[in-house]
């Protein structure tokens, strides 16, 4: 019962203009986390998020920090791995670890009379997780069966080799998910030598929503965190020497649909023209039914099944990608047609409607970000992550507001360059 009441409170929704402020909370021991209180539900949800990811893992051992993710709850402490999920299932906790390219994250979701046991828990998997041989191998066996799989995906396949061509030797072209044989490489003392390095105060960044005060977070922080590390190892990977042409590579693959990934350079978070090249690339591709791509590939050739834009950002690289999947027969149509739209956004700009369109639906959607405490927790580890001011929340609508057109046109004629949209299509097209 506890475990559906919990999952009906994670879907309560409440408008921006409803929520609290947003606190900055520093513990004892210098630990800090920001905070939007909410006692409507007894349900407290805190993300955290460690710099540096898959980008760090060693030569060989590709995979590291996702094999760490998947097994650091699988037994920590006095509980073998067994024990450690029957607990958080008799207790409707959720403890949960990500590996991405720069972060290694992970989750909080507890009812508030359960909090000081999840967090001993959470505590204990940080600091003394077992990685004991059977859950290792059963997750191992997991992951290599995913990797497999992915080297039959379509879409895996040309994201693969998008990223080996624009980043060559760089630790972000092999991606956030391991090797075959970076992850068979891997050894216990690998895991546990990860979870004593990585893993420190100095690259922490924590957001946590619900029923829970200041003073309950700052004791709550030390608990959790303040055995770890002062110090962690350098989180920091080499700036990315990106190469872009208006190249075209063709992967042959035995698939009915072909799919195409296309890619150029994209833009800083904290660039002053962000919000120009956000709206612009609703406009283009990342307003889904009323993007021009969608309107143009799918609604008036129906080329395309799917097709979409987007702002990727990295630490060390930012990139605007767009991607589509269509017949094996209509692939170079498809591709005719997305770089004709790019050239002509680029040259001709985009109208007053369309931005004024684009505009009313990214101030409008905000709200719906924050269905739940566990998504308010991540916005706001995300929100640190991007060295957003503590009162973004309130003042990030008023960012797209103030987007012209003759914004969203300048960037348009200086940041699009479809003479470098890199493409890679993963099929069998025909007439290329």
């Amino acid at each position: 019962m506890k475990y559906i009441i919990i999952l009906l409170v994670t879907l309560f929704s409440l408008p921006v203009h409803a929520l609290a402020p947003v606190q900055e909370v520093t513990s004892d021991k210098g630990i800090k986390a920001w905070l939007i209180e909410d006692h409507t539900n007894p349900i407290v949800a805190m993300r955290f998020s460690f710099r540096g990811g898959s980008a760090l893992d060693p030569d060989g051992k590709e995979g590291l920090a996702r094999l760490a993710s998947s097994t650091m709850d699988e037994g920590a402490g006095k509980w073998d791995s067994q024990g450690f999920q029957s607990r958080l299932e008799d207790l409707s906790i959720t403890i949960r670890f990500e590996a991405g390219m720069d972060s290694y994250s992970g989750r909080l979701l507890t009812l508030s009379e359960n909090l000081d046991a999840s967090v001993d828990m959470l505590k204990t998997a940080l600091t003394d997780p077992r990685f004991e041989t059977e859950p290792v191998e059963r997750i191992r066996s997991q992951i290599l069966a995913d990797l497999r799989q992915r080297e039959e995906d379509p879409d895996s396949l040309a994201a693969l080799s998008l990223y080996k061509q624009i980043f060559g030797d760089h630790p972000y072209a092999r991606g956030s998910r391991g090797t075959l044989s970076g992850v068979a490489n891997i050894t216990p003392d690998d895991l546990k030598s990860f979870a004593k390095t990585r893993l420190g105060k100095d690259n922490l960044i924590v957001g946590v929503s619900g029923d829970i005060t200041p003073d309950q977070l700052k004791v709550l922080l030390d608990k959790t965190f303040g055995d770890l590390p002062d110090k962690a190892a350098s989180w920091h990977v080499p700036a990315a020497k990106i190469a872009f042409s208006n190249g075209l590579t063709v992967i042959d693959k035995p698939v009915p649909q072909s799919s195409i990934i296309f890619a150029q350079k994209g833009i800083e978070r904290d660039h002053k023209d962000f919000y120009p090249a956000y709206v612009l690339n609703y406009i283009l591709g990342g307003g889904g039914f009323s993007s021009r791509l969608y309107e143009e590939v799918r609604e008036k050739r129906g080329l395309v099944y799917s097709v979409y834009s987007y702002l990727a950002n990295y630490e060390e690289a930012e990139l605007w990608m767009a991607g589509a999947g269509t017949q094996n027969a209509r692939v170079k149509e498809t591709l005719d047609v997305v770089r004709a739209e790019w050239e002509k956004a680029a040259r001709e700009g985009v109208s007053e409607q369309e931005v004024m369109d684009a505009k009313t639906y990214l101030t409008g959607s905000f709200a719906l970000r924050f269905k739940s405490s566990d998504a308010i927790a991540s916005i706001l580890v995300g929100m640190q992550k991007d060295h957003l001011p503590i009162d973004f929340l309130e003042t990030r609508n008023q960012e797209v507001e103030a987007v012209t057109p003759e914004d969203v046109n300048r960037v348009a004629k200086s940041l699009l360059t479809p003479e470098n949209l890199m493409a890679v299509v993963v099929g069998q097209p025909t007439g290329l």
